[in-house]
């Protein structure tokens, strides 16, 4: 059986533990007592929690090894309940030293010289600036708002309209537009709601168009059919035959609850959208925010139906459990750098020249174990690669220059893509073309 990688997330750390995963369970079939071997041999004892899905006792393993968020585990079965475990401890950044703030050139200020109702004399006065915080973008314009008023009482003045009464001007300039506008009251402004809250139900529509944005956005990327059976309700289906298909129906507010189509449903899994602060009781749920993470996961790595089915049938699927999803995701990720990494070492190598495995896994260090290492290289000796033949005794020779293989491989994918995107050409079209062809050149 192959390696997995496992990246440590901070609540690996936490609880001293891992998720089994659908990519990794089948690496632990049953619970009970078992043993992580670290790289210098030492035994760490661990417990496989198949109803919890996670393997715990991971504490003084993460502990020993120094191991951080994001750091890797490559575990290889060796024998029934014994793993050998080889880590890769990512790299911390290197800081840039922050260099002295240069002073502050002198700033202009503003002194009033003398003021009257009607007239103000106002100087400019350079002085050395003082450092001040930043102040927000509402605040600098309350600031400057009442500046007058401070220069002239030695207080801040209450609003906009306190400052224009302190420099009212006489009652024959008063325009009528002015007066208008005096005579509004002025109202306090209302507080923004944050983004976790619920919308309001003036904005349920616009809330569910969204809703069904995101949706439609996240079908097309994940192979589901999207269907609409009722207003406000959508149904993502997975259109993979008796065996494999199945349905999920969504409510995107709970008014579209109380209609038919949602109690007389017959899918796998109903889940009402609601936002991350939001608890529906005993309802199942899909939040914005998780949803919004899967549409993101989708762009990077592909996710389909089957992928995301154990997901819906567990219930909810919020942040906590987009986060395996993540983990899903990222696992695909590293597969495909792993695949890089020794591409890029050979491609330090001549072409015909013999590949030694032993010396290349030296080359490649700690990123990549003997496993990967050797599944990589069969896939890299068949089609459409054909970069390297197997030789005796476990070498390779490389056949070409890696250069000249990604050459070939970009040449063969834009020759298959353009084939996939013409419309196909009849055998009696192709007859026609070549009669046509012929009588140019006969002319």
């Amino acid at each position: 059986m192959t390696s997995i990688r496992y990246i440590i997330t901070r609540s690996c750390l936490q609880d001293g533990s891992m998720r089994l995963l659908k990519y990794n369970e089948g690496h632990f079939p049953q619970s009970g007592p078992a043993q992580f071997v670290d790289e210098k041999g030492t035994e760490h004892p661990v417990h496989i929690d198949r109803e919890r899905m996670r393997v715990t006792g991971l504490r003084t393993f993460y502990h020993d090894l120094n191991l951080g968020v994001n750091d890797v585990m490559l575990l290889t079965p060796a024998q029934p309940g014994r793993y050998q475990v080889d880590v890769i401890v990512k790299p911390h950044p290197i800081v840039p030293a922050t260099r002295p703030a240069a002073a502050p050139a002198p700033e202009a200020r503003r002194v009033v010289v003398s003021s009257t109702p009607h007239v103000r004399e106002v100087r400019l006065q350079h002085a050395p600036a003082t450092p001040v915080p930043p102040v927000p973008a509402r605040q600098a314009e309350r600031t400057d708002s009442t500046t007058d008023s401070t220069e002239k009482t030695g207080k801040p003045a209450e609003s906009q309209h306190e400052v224009a009464a302190l420099f009212k001007p006489a009652p024959p300039a008063t325009t009528p537009a002015m007066a208008v506008q005096a005579s509004q009251p002025q109202l306090p402004a209302r507080p923004q709601p944050a983004r976790e809250q619920a919308a309001p139900a003036s904005s349920a529509p616009q809330g569910q168009r969204r809703a069904e944005e995101q949706v439609a956005e996240f079908a097309r990327l994940t192979g589901y059919t999207l269907e609409y059976p009722a207003t406000g309700l959508m149904r993502l289906k997975a259109d993979l035959g008796p065996q494999y298909g199945y349905s999920v129906l969504l409510a995107a507010d709970p008014l579209a609850m109380t209609q038919p189509a949602w109690e007389d449903a017959k899918d796998e899994a109903r889940l009402l959208m609601t936002h991350e602060s939001e608890r529906p009781g005993d309802l199942h749920r899909l939040t914005r925010e998780a949803l919004g993470v899967l549409i993101d996961h989708a762009h990077l790595a592909p996710l389909s139906p089957v992928d995301l089915r154990g997901y819906w049938r567990a219930g909810s699927i919020d942040l906590e459990s987009a986060a395996s999803i993540t983990e899903l995701v990222s696992a695909h990720l590293a597969q495909r750098g792993t695949f890089t990494f020794v591409l890029l070492s050979l491609a330090q190598q001549e072409a015909n020249s013999i590949v030694s495995v032993p010396r290349l896994a030296e080359r490649l260090g700690s990123g990549v174990n003997t496993a990967e290492l050797g599944t990589i290289l069969e896939t890299l000796s068949r089609p459409p690669f054909l970069a390297l033949t197997p030789l005796p005794g476990g070498q390779y020779l490389l056949r070409t220059d890696v250069d000249h293989l990604l050459s070939d491989l970009s040449e063969y994918a834009h020759g298959v893509r353009r084939r996939t995107v013409t419309p196909a050409v009849t055998p009696a079209a192709q007859s026609e073309a070549a009669a046509v062809h012929a009588a140019r050149v006969h002319a």
